[in-house]
């Protein structure tokens, strides 16, 4: 891409690939509203100043203005006022209500003080709408040359990709992705607990460190996908799933051997990431 603006509150990893880095805020830097899976509309009031002198609304506006589309809001009111006069479900919110009590929407004329339960009498459409569907069973398979079955997951200490928990002393307990395998898969393969052993599937493959154990099954290797280092996604396949589109990370046909350490993708990925992050000093003041 020619032009890529990243705004977040850290160097995360598509910050490496960006032209332009702007800092966001923090939850305690910021005015506005907070939605939970509750539909609970929350008032949020910041604490002090954002430290990079701009609240994020206001970047956004000024990249807008700059670009010729002209914003001229002076505070998150205006831009939930707006979002109310636009959108049928928010026409009844205000920042005046919402600093007496949060609300659920729907808030609206038909219900002005928000909507706690929603379908209490039926959905929109009538009667819920139940589908049997058959069993579809995946198109990834194993053989000869890819003869394990990988399945990915996550660890309590990291959460997701780790930009945030990764920066914390949470790398304590979770250093790194490693591939959990059982004793006799490594065995037949010549590798030792802590070796570094290669994983490769039919999409790719990726570098990591070996972890024997009986936790997984003959025959099934697992692993976690909290460290960019190992991109253990470049691995799983594309396949997802027909309805919801959600990817099959679980079932992935690969091979594990013994390398000697990370690929040459991984030590260039390393290099960029280091060089991305690097911080030019500051001139020194005339």
């Amino acid at each position: 891409m020619d032009c890529v603006v990243v705004h977040d509150l850290f160097l995360n990893e598509t910050a490496n690939y960006a032209h332009v880095f702007l800092p966001g805020a923090t939850f305690l830097e910021k005015d506005g509203t907070f939605i939970n899976a509750e539909r609970r509309i929350n008032l949020v009031r910041k604490v002090m100043q954002p430290r990079n002198g701009m609240a994020d609304w206001e970047v956004t506006q000024a990249i807008s203005n700059a670009m010729g589309y002209r914003m001229d809001y002076g505070h998150p009111s205006e831009i939930m006022a707006e979002i109310a006069r636009t959108t049928p479900t928010f026409s009844g919110v205000t920042y005046e209500k919402l600093a007496k009590a949060s609300v659920q929407w729907p808030c609206n004329d038909a219900a002005p003080d928000g909507t706690p339960i929603m379908h209490m009498n039926g959905f929109v459409r009538g009667k819920g709408n139940f589908v049997i569907t058959e069993f579809v069973p995946t198109d990834e398979k194993i053989g000869p040359r890819f003869p394990l079955l990988l399945t990915t997951g996550r660890i309590l200490s990291q959460y997701n990709v780790g930009a945030q928990t990764r920066r914390t002393e949470n790398v304590v307990w979770h250093g790194e992705d490693v591939l959990e395998i059982h004793p006799h898969d490594a065995e037949e393969r010549g590798i030792h607990d802590g070796n570094w052993v290669r994983l490769q599937s039919r999409a790719g493959d990726t570098t990591l460190r070996a972890k024997i154990t009986e936790r997984v099954a003959p025959g099934v290797v697992y692993t976690t996908f909290h460290h960019p280092l190992t991109q253990v996604n470049v691995v799983t396949t594309d396949y997802s799933d027909w309805a919801t589109n959600c990817p099959e990370y679980k079932v992935t046909a690969v091979q594990v051997a013994p390398s000697n350490g990370p690929s040459d993708w991984q030590t260039h990925y390393r290099a960029l990431s280091e060089e991305s992050r690097r911080i030019a000093p500051a001139p020194a003041a005339e």
